[in-house]
């Protein structure tokens, strides 16, 4: 677990994008087992959390479709609600970051941390508002 203090600012970059931050496994499972689209976003401390997967997921949300909801999920934090949302995401191997879309409760896209690492933030934003032209 890392201090709260050190991720407070990651936690808020996504807070004030729109997203909601989960904190526990039933506010996981409220979220994705909603009518509707949700995006999921595993944040962490890591580099490519940083320079890729949090600008991305704050760019997909400008995108003219775009999910219900904007959830959020912080690895190595509060682990009963990332090992819920991870859960969810089976057969995918746990990652972070990582992000998923859920429609109706089912997993329809995810990107995974190996599909985040190298890659710049806006191909990773395209290739969600496409994911978000076809499911929501």
């Amino acid at each position: 677990m890392y201090p709260e203090y050190l991720v407070a600012p990651m936690r808020q970059e996504l807070t004030n994008a729109g997203f909601q931050d989960l904190r526990t496994a039933e506010e996981v499972d409220q979220a994705i087992k909603s009518e509707g689209t949700v995006l999921v976003m595993v944040n962490s401390v890591c580099g490519c959390a940083a320079a890729n997967a949090r600008p991305a997921a704050k760019i997909s949300t400008q995108n003219e479709k775009h999910p219900d909801r904007f959830v959020t999920v912080f690895a190595g934090m509060e682990k009963e609600a990332v090992d819920q949302a991870r859960a969810h995401m089976l057969p995918y191997p746990p990652s972070s970051p990582a992000i998923a879309l859920f429609k109706d409760g089912k997993l329809v896209h995810m990107i995974e941390r190996h599909q985040i690492e190298g890659r710049p933030a806006q191909m990773i934003a395209d290739n969600l508002s496409q994911a978000f032209d076809q499911y929501c």
